[in-house]
């Protein structure tokens, strides 16, 4: 965990205003992450702060490259990333425990930790579905493998037989 002391942002020193920060996430912040979906990738996070005297801002731009598996043909891809996202921290000593979207800062808070926020926009960017296709329907997908799942697939209209009870039950309309 003391890799991730990288991705603090000490914001007691800082002036009011904007501030730029850059991040660089390579494998290594991943395996701190013990149930990752993400295992390796090459992804640069710019963070823009803006510091005002009764909140932070924080503004992320996530863009880069994860090493993905397709689900189809279980090949490995390059998947693109960017992701736009933005985070609010708000210094009050009461804790707000409706809304999960605020960070409260206390007084005694010097820094904000963003590794965590970094990995959950990461994985949520994530798609449900990994396939290894471009967006204009060009298949990159092994078709070789297709072809072997397509032989081996249990659907075949051939050897699709019905079981006669379902036939009896058909007439019934």
């Amino acid at each position: 965990m003391k890799s991730l002391r990288n991705y603090s942002i000490p914001f007691t020193g800082l002036a009011l205003g904007k501030h730029h920060f850059e991040y660089v996430i390579t494998d290594a912040f991943f395996d701190e992450f013990e149930y990752s979906l993400v295992k390796k990738a090459d992804l640069k996070c710019l963070v823009e702060l803006e510091k005002q005297e009764t909140m932070l801002i924080l503004n992320f731009h996530i863009k880069g490259v994860i090493d993905a598996k397709c689900d189809k043909c279980l090949a490995q891809y390059p998947q693109l990333m960017d992701v736009h996202e933005q985070q609010i921290a708000k210094f009050s000593e009461e804790e707000i425990d409706e809304d999960e979207e605020i960070i409260t800062l206390g007084k005694n808070d010097h820094e904000i930790m963003l590794a965590g926020l970094i990995y959950e926009y990461i994985n949520v960017a994530v798609p449900f579905i990994w396939v290894c296709s471009d967006e204009g329907n060009t298949p990159y997908c092994d078709k070789d493998m297709l072809d072997s799942l397509n032989k081996l697939s249990v659907n075949n209209e051939q050897n699709e037989q019905t079981d006669p009870r379902w036939d009896a039950l058909k007439k019934i309309k």
